[in-house]
């Protein structure tokens, strides 16, 4: 059966926990790429992981970009939002659809 993950900083995940998520805490990029790997290449349909990792590890999150599983889903941390995430559902929704039907001015 596969699982949901949630990757970063204590104060922006904790609260996944509450929602049965399995969450795994990184402060940087160093220490989230190998909970990263494990993850991405065990039973983990989705992984949630925070924009601010997610900068550091944009080469590892791009090979399992063409891949059915895992998932992954970028999400603002109490740091801040980079906008990464709400670019990767547009460019997402671009390649299934064909053209910018959410974002289009």
């Amino acid at each position: 059966m596969y699982r949901v993950a949630v990757i970063g900083d204590r104060d922006s995940i904790y609260g996944f926990a509450s929602l049965g998520l399995d969450v795994f805490f990184a402060e940087n990029s160093k220490e989230a790429l190998p909970v990263f790997k494990d993850l991405a290449n065990g039973e983990y349909a989705v992984i949630y992981i925070t924009e601010q990792l997610a900068e550091g590890l944009a080469a590892e999150i791009e090979k399992y970009s063409y891949l059915p599983t895992p998932a992954i889903i970028l999400i603002p941390g109490l740091r801040g939002n980079t906008g990464q995430g709400i670019a990767n559902v547009k460019k997402s929704v671009e390649k299934a659809v064909g053209s910018d039907i959410i974002f289009n001015d």
